[in-house]
Order: structure tokens, then C-alpha cells, then sequence
């Protein structure tokens, strides 16, 4: 620690810390332009000189290039610094047009502030200021790079923190130009960060372009729903309208950047289909017409067939309030224990990471920043989970080794070992690298389970050949100290993520650290997983396929998106007496429904979400809810007509609607008594979440140590092998276009390509049967798809890959599982 003196007063600060930062601890906020914490100091602006009185530093200094130190004596308000500072914003300002009342950034702008703040009111500078043309940047971001003062922070995020490479600084001197050599969208899945850090309107949010001003939203802090990372954002809403969503800092989280799916994956909540009233047989109804109807008809089924004939589906995209409403009210009318995943094999791979995690092995985004060796086994970060992709990037940036496990072409924005293999040995894979780690150290540090699930891996793994490439990354684990285990829930068995958390055991005792990471199909996958019944739902589906059960109520559940047997879902679907839909989505399942009842959205109710390390937060409503006023306003600005009502505002959460359907009073004051008091003490869940006061503020909720057996995954596992005669089909995410909730985002379009497309190995294409970017047409249950073909290297062989595409109806229809490469027919014949 080192001890300075700030404006005359003391503070201790840890050695290292720049004296931006350490007045910062006093409340003193000194101006800057360039200077960010998350990326570092580079001294571009010159705006943040301070003067150093006394000590080992003396005069006008830059206080983000200057570590603090022992004696230091600093003013920010000396009359030298001052005038210092008051010249570089005129200088700044000689070129900067007079465009504030036209930029979306008026009213946050941080060189407005500054300039104000620093007494500079009038333009001296007669001659002719500097000009370029502003690019397209594609449909996220607006260029106006007029307004730039060249700081610097775009490029140094864009191509140092986030590894984006067409976007830069180019010119020379005061003709410094930033953005790309050509116009067109920039590639970079975080582009959106750039509206963020840029302290003035140089690239600014192009969806809310001339929407509102700051002052004119209603803001609040909530969660991002479109993975299950839960990062921390700001949205803002007009009119009730949300026209913007912001990064919202949180260092335990996901720091000050979020992804850009996370950025503009909200305009489902504007969706212009979205369920705004209910309807009863396929016909607008009132609420409590609806609501009537559908209560006597359940009756009438519990009457006819008994309680156990209604059967309750939520989702993995629900408030960890309507997981809980939802089995309390299963409960209080005996109907079907409730489901929570349409599709089993989601199901078991998250119920076993759910019950292996526990404090000492569930890691953040901070902790795989800091780790020295990663393996991602069955995970495409990029894809699934962004932030993860740029979190173990800067883990690269600090050397860490970094191995990727999966049959995918996987990309990642940093030099990565890829080892490429089939979906049927990730398992093996895992296993041979965590035992060459094990055999390097020489295990002397192993307690006997250890020891004894060492033996084991040795001996499932015996025989079989290990590449130069899985040796050397073996050496690498071997001496780490700080490695992670990212370990994804799309592909492999149900039994991988057991397997990770016993490896990352075991990694633990011959490194002496270790940490899981796992990525979960939803923001509350992980509550999801812990809270659902023992039967999966494809025990349902049977029951609903052999008459037992006589109704589905599905809240906030689209099962046609998820279930991989559409064509059986639908089947059964067409047998039942009633189904009853809550949501917000203008889904399959809600045009199906008999009876819908439409339900608010995070940005409405507000909720809690537990990610995927176990951290229990709380998103607070936005805005009221209602129609946007752009519908019932006729334009952009409010109506002149007066009423008591919100138009559209009587919708409520799904879980007070299901509480109202199933007759059950609402919940009381939630600050004394929190959602989750009913649930059992003796719950895996429930026991962690007694104590936390409600709303939550960023709780782990997992239990200190897992009470899954240590060491147990491998017993009994075989291997499974290929025929080599078919190729398996695997789905998989893709950044856009694939995620539920911004699968309705009218953006969504935009940013993925026209075609949907399939990867396929050059192995497996057919010599010359099949080249790169030949149309081709592949079975999908009863119809066939027009896919794009890309040819990659950088895949496993005996695979076609599909990346979900919003264009494909029905992708997660029932797949043959293999098909043989003939079934791939060209749309115009073979050359």
C-alpha cells in the first residue's frame, strides 16, 4: 500500500493504482477523455493533468500515466492544471461542430460536460475547421466522425480489448481518421460497446437514433436475458417503448461492456405481433372472459379426468418469481409436477451441472479473465455466451493457454488450440487431456478419491493414440496454477458436465486451483435445472399421446421452438382438450393456443434471475407497460385525449396470471416476505435462499460444497463410436438469429446472412460432389431446407453442421439423427 495526499486529503491506495483512480476513492473526479480502467491508460487527451506539489513527482503531470506513490502531494485544482486543462478542451474544440442539439449524444456527452465545466465559452478560432465523410457501420452503429477528438478509446477497445481487426486509426497527424478501409457492418460481436465508451457523438445507438434524449427515458437497472451469464445493463424506455438498452458496470459480472445480442436483442418487447390482449378460440376476448373460460375448463378436465390431467410447462426464460409461482400453484391443485425444459437431453445436461456446482468450483467472468489455462469442452463462446468470448480473451492477452474441445469451426477474437472432435468423444478427450496433466505432476499430491478417479481415467483412456497437439496443451494444464474448465450444455452426453466438475476436482489437487464455467441455455437455466421435476417432460408427452393428460398450460414456454420432435409435440398438441398459453412472444405455441393470456416482459414486472454461477440478481421494472404510444398516439408524440387508464396496461406477470388462474391470492409485501418462503428448507435451492433479503443484489446461491458424490462420472462409461458410413446432423447457436428472445427482434434479419447455411468438412463433401457455396436442399421431417454449403477444414469430419436460422420453420424438427451425404441434392443437379 502507498500513502499520497489528494486536494489535502490522505488515502492509503494499493501500489500500482494510477492517481486518476485514487481520486476517484475521494470523490474527486478528475476530467479525461482517452482514460478507461477496463482498458488501461495511453495518455491521448491530455486533459486529466493535474499538478504535483511534493514528492517523487513534481509538476503538471497526466494523473492516468502516473502511478501513485509514497509522499505524493497532488492538486487538481491548482491554477496551473487548471489552465492547462481549459486550453487542451479549446484546442479540442476548434474542430468540433456545433451540433448539440441535433446529437444523439447531447446529455450525456462527457466533452460537453467538460467543456462547460472547464469555463470554455466562446470559439476563438475563426479559420476553417477539419471535415470528413462519416462510413455506414451496418445497422447498429452511426458514424459522425466529425465530432471525434481523437482519444483514441474506440480503437483501443474495438482491436485491443475485443480483438476486432476492420475497424482502426488511419491518416497521419490532425487528419487521423477512425473506422474501417471500406464502408460496411463491423464484424465484431461487441461493436455495440463503441456508443458506450465514446465520450462524444461519434458513434452513437442507430436503431434509437433521434428517438429521445437521456433525460427523456425512464431507466433502471435490470439483467440481460439473452444468455445465461446475467450481465448487468441499463435499459431505457419512452412512451412505453423500450428504444434503448445500456451497458451497466458490475466488476463481479460482466465489467463495463456488454455484447451486442444483449444491446439490441430487446425489441421482442416492441414486437408488433406481441400478445396484447387475450383471446379465447382464436378470438380477441376480454381479460376476464378469458380468464373465466379458462379456469371452467379446467375444472371441467379435473372433473372428467382427475388434477393429474393438466399438465404446467415453464421455461428457462422465466423470473425465478414465476419458476416458484408455478410450482406452488401445481402444488395447491395437484395437478403434474412442472416442467421446465421441452427437450430431455437439455434437460439432463443441465440438472447434472446444476447439482455438481458448488462455491468452490463455480467461476465468473472475472475468474476465467484471470486464469492461466482454459479448456472449453462442447462450448462455442462466441456464440452461446459472447461475453465469455471476450472474457477469455483478455485471459489470453495475459499468455494464458487456451484449448478449444468441439467438433465445431469454432471462432474465437484470439489465437486459440483447436482440437476438432467428433460429438461422441468429447468425453474421451476431456478425460485423456485431465489424465496427461495428472500423469506430468505425478499425482503426489492426490487424496485417495483422487487417486482413485485418476486410476479410473487411466483406465478408460488406455490404448488410445494422444496427438502431439493434446500433449503439448497437456504440459500446459500441468503447469498451471489458476486453470478453468468451460464446459458447455448443447452438445456431447448428459453425463460431460458431470465430468467436468470431477476433472476440475481433480485439477484442483494437482494444481492447487481449478474452476468450472458452464454455459446453460437461459438466464434461469440454472434455477430451472434445480427446481424441475425428476420425470422430464418427455414423460408428459407420452402421457398427453396416451390421453392421460388433457390440458398444457405453457407459461412463457414456446415447446415448438425447443422440442427436438416437433412433428410427435405437434401431434400430441392436436389431442389435447385445452391449451392454455402465457406469454409475450408471438410464438408457434401461442398461435396454437385455445385460450391466451398475455404477460409483461423483464422491462415491465421486473425479476430475478439466477446465472450460471449461482448469482441471484434482480432486474427492476422500466416502465409501466401498455401500448407504445407510436400505436395508440397515432405518431410520435402523446395523444391529446385524457383517460384514467394506461391503454393496454391491465396485462400482468405470468406468474400473478397463473395465480389468478389457479385462484390463489396474490403475493404480500415481497420485502418482508420474499417469493421463495414457501419453498423447502431441505431444497438444494431453498436452503441458500432463506437468508437473502428481495430483492436480491448479486447473492450466490449455491451451496459451499456440491452433495454429489466426488468422483463418480466415470463409472460405467463406454465409448460410442460412429458407423463412418452417415453423417451426424448437429444444431447449433449462432450469435443472432438463434436465441429465443432476440429471435423476435426485428434486427435479427440484419445481422445474419440472407441463406441459411450448413459447414461440412472437404472430407465429407464427395470428391467434387460438392463445393463451397453450392445450394443444396436437406430434409427437415416432411419438407427439405435450401442451405448454403461452407466447406472448413477446422470442423470434425462425419458432421453437418446447421447454425439455427431464423428463415428454417421447424429446424428443431425430429432429425434423423445421421443422414447420408446423397440425402444433400443440389437445387439445380450435380455438375
Amino acid at each position: 500500500m502507498v500513502n499520497l495526499t489528494i486536494d489535502n486529503r490522505p488515502i492509503e491506495v494499493p501500489e500500482g493504482t494510477k492517481v486518476i483512480d485514487a481520486a476517484a476513492r475521494l470523490g474527486i473526479i478528475i476530467p479525461r477523455f482517452c482514460y478507461l480502467k477496463a482498458l488501461g491508460a495511453v495518455g491521448a487527451c491530455r486533459v486529466c493533468a493535474v499538478k504535483f506539489v511534493a514528492g517523487p513527482v513534481k509538476g503538471i503531470q497526466m494523473s492516468c500515466m502516473t502511478n501513485a506513490m509514497d509522499g505524493m502531494v497532488v492538486s487538481t485544482t491548482d491554477p496551473d492544471a487548471m489552465d492547462f486543462r481549459r486550453q487542451v478542451i479549446e484546442w479540442l474544440m476548434v474542430n468540433h461542430p456545433h451540433d448539440c442539439p441535433v446529437c444523439d449524444e447531447g446529455g450525456h456527452c462527457l466533452l460537453q460536460d467538460t467543456t462547460v465545466a472547464g469555463g470554455h465559452g466562446r470559439r476563438r478560432f475563426t479559420g476553417k475547421k477539419r471535415t470528413y465523410l462519416n462510413q455506414d457501420l451496418g445497422p447498429l452503429v452511426q458514424h459522425e466522425m466529425n465530432r471525434c477528438i481523437h482519444c483514441y478509446r474506440c480503437v483501443r477497445f474495438y482491436r485491443e480489448y475485443a480483438g476486432g481487426d476492420d475497424l482502426g486509426a488511419m491518416g497521419i497527424a490532425s487528419r487521423v481518421y477512425f473506422g474501417r478501409f471500406e464502408s460496411g457492418r463491423l464484424k465484431s460481436p461487441f461493436a455495440g460497446n463503441l456508443i458506450d465508451i465514446c465520450p462524444t457523438g461519434v458513434y452513437t445507438d442507430k436503431p434509437a437514433r433521434f428517438r429521445a434524449r437521456r433525460w427523456d427515458l425512464e431507466r433502471a437497472p435490470s439483467v440481460c436475458l439473452h444468455c445465461s451469464l446475467g450481465c448487468n445493463v441499463m435499459p431505457g424506455a419512452r412512451y412505453r417503448e423500450v428504444l434503448r438498452v445500456e451497458a451497466r458496470e458490475n466488476e463481479a459480472v460482466n465489467g463495463p461492456f456488454i455484447c451486442d445480442r444483449g444491446r439490441y436483442g430487446f425489441f421482442y418487447a416492441n414486437h408488433e405481433n406481441r400478445p396484447r390482449e387475450a383471446g379465447v378460440d382464436g378470438k380477441p376476448a376480454g381479460w376476464d372472459e378469458a380468464l373465466d373460460q379458462a379456469a371452467d375448463r379446467l375444472q371441467t378436465i379435473t372433473d372428467k379426468y382427475g388434477s393429474e390431467a393438466i399438465a404446467v410447462l415453464g421455461s428457462t426464460r422465466s423470473s425465478l418469481e414465476t419458476q416458484l409461482d408455478i410450482i406452488q400453484v401445481c402444488e395447491h391443485n395437484h395437478w403434474r409436477s412442472p416442467h421446465f425444459f421441452a427437450d430431455q437431453q437439455t434437460e439432463e445436461r443441465v440438472r447434472q451441472a446444476a447439482s455438481s456446482l458448488d462455491r468452490q468450483l463455480a467461476a465468473g467472468l472475472p475468474d476465467i479473465e484471470q486464469a492461466d489455462c482454459l479448456i472449453a469442452i462442447g462450448a462455442d463462446p462466441v456464440n452461446e455466451a459472447p461475453m465469455l468470448a471476450l472474457a477469455m480473451r483478455q485471459a489470453s492477452r495475459r499468455d494464458a493457454a487456451v484449448a478449444v474441445i468441439d467438433p465445431r469451426p469454432v471462432e474465437l477474437p484470439f489465437a486459440f488450440n483447436h482440437l476438432p472432435v467428433a460429438a461422441n468423444e468429447l468425453e474421451i478427450f476431456l478425460a485423456q487431456l485431465v489424465r496427461l496433466a495428472c500423469e506430468i505432476t505425478g499425482g503426489q499430491k492426490l487424496s485417495p478419491a483422487g487417486r482413485q478417479f485418476s486410476d479410473i481415467l487411466t483406465g478408460w483412456t488406455r490404448g488410445r493414440e494422444i496427438s502431439d497437439e493434446l500433449k503439448k496443451f497437456g504440459e500446459a494444464l500441468a503447469a498451471s496454477s489458476r486453470p478453468a474448465i468451460i464446459c458447455g450444455s448443447g452438445l456431447g452426453s448428459s453425463n460431460l458436465p458431470g465430468l467436468a466438475a470431477d476433472c476440475t476436482r481433480l485439477l484442483k489437487e494437482i494444481c492447487g486451483g481449478g474452476l468450472l464455467f458452464y454455459t446453460l441455455p437461459g438466464p434461469n437455466a440454472l434455477a430451472a435445472g434445480l427446481l424441475t421435476s425428476s420425470q422430464p417432460f418427455s414423460s408428459t408427452l407420452d402421457a398427453m399421446e396416451a390421453g392421460e393428460v388433457q390440458a398444457l398450460i405453457a407459461v412463457e414456454s414456446d415447446p415448438l421452438f425447443h422440442c427436438t420432435d416437433r412433428h410427435r409435440l405437434d401431434r400430441a398438441l392436436a389431442g389435447l382438450e385445452l391449451l392454455v398459453v402465457l406469454d409475450y412472444l408471438p410464438s408457434a405455441t401461442a398461435a396454437r393456443a385455445n385460450i391466451l393470456l398475455p404477460t409483461t416482459t423483464v422491462f415491465e414486472s421486473g425479476g430475478s434471475f439466477i446465472n450460471q454461477c449461482g448469482r441471484l440478481q434482480y432486474g427492476t421494472p422500466v416502465h409501466h407497460g401498455g401500448l407504445p404510444i407510436t400505436w395508440t398516439g397515432k405518431g410520435s408524440h402523446p395523444p391529446r385525449q385524457f383517460s384514467n387508464d394506461i391503454p393496454g396496461g391491465g396485462v400482468k406477470s405470468a406468474g400473478l396470471v397463473l395465480r389468478e388462474l389457479a385462484d390463489l391470492p396474490e403475493q404480500q409485501d415481497t420485502t418482508l416476505q420474499p417469493p421463495w418462503r414457501g419453498l423447502a428448507k431441505d431444497h438444494p435451492l431453498g436452503a441458500q435462499l432463506q437468508a437473502i433479503p428481495y430483492p436480491a443484489n448479486g447473492e450466490i446461491v449455491l451451496p459451499e460444497k456440491s452433495n454429489q458424490p466426488v468422483f463418480h462420472s466415470l463409472a460405467g462409461q463406454e465409448e460410442t463410436k460412429g458407423n463412418g458410413k452417415e453423417l451426424n446432423v448437429l444444431l447449433c447457436d449462432a450469435t443472432f438469429g438463434s436465441e429465443e428472445l432476440s429471435f423476435y427482434a426485428a434486427l435479427t434479419a440484419k445481422l445474419t446472412p440472407a441463406m441459411p447455411y450448413l459447414y461440412l468438412h472437404p472430407d465429407d463433401a464427395g470428391t467434387g460432389r460438392l463445393r463451397d457455396g453450392d445450394q443444396v436442399n436437406l430434409p427437415i421431417g416432411e419438407s427439405k431446407q435450401s442451405f448454403t454449403v461452407k466447406l472448413v477444414n477446422r470442423m470434425a469430419p462425419g458432421h453437418i453442421i446447421i447454425p439455427r436460422h431464423y428463415r428454417l420453420t421447424g429446424i428443431n424438427a425430429a432429425w434423423p439423427g445421421k443422414i447420408g451425404l446423397d440425402q444433400l441434392t443440389k437445387e439445380h443437379g450435380d455438375r
